[in-house]
């Protein structure tokens, strides 16, 4: 069985559907090659969702129909996201004003 990284940086992300073309063209072709080239993180995965998301919040139940972006990084520990390197490549300034996003660091138990 394989071993299971020991962190993870996972990024979820909604854009606005008219710049998802060009969102995933950069993602794909520019952020995540410079991401993966990063000291200390040892692969990275995007993801799409599909169909609708079911939303829960404090009883109240819903549903989505927005796309979900996903990318997982497996990562040596969350001191890969303080090189120079990680710095110098991260964010996605030029779509801050189509996107709602979440970027968190876990760690495994």
């Amino acid at each position: 069985m394989p071993e299971h990284p020991q962190c993870l940086l996972i990024v979820t992300a909604e854009i606005a559907p008219d710049q998802e073309d060009a969102w995933n063209r950069w993602y794909d072709e520019e952020h995540l090659p410079e991401a993966v080239a990063c000291p200390g993180v040892l692969s990275g995965a995007r993801y799409v969702s599909e169909g609708k998301a079911a939303l829960s919040e404090r009883g109240e139940y819903s549903s989505s129909d927005a796309r979900t972006y996903v990318a997982i990084y497996q990562l040596e520990g969350p001191g890969a996201l303080q090189t120079p390197e990680f710095k110098a490549m991260r964010g996605w300034y030029q779509f801050s004003d189509h996107i709602t996003s979440r970027t968190q660091v876990f760690r495994r138990r």
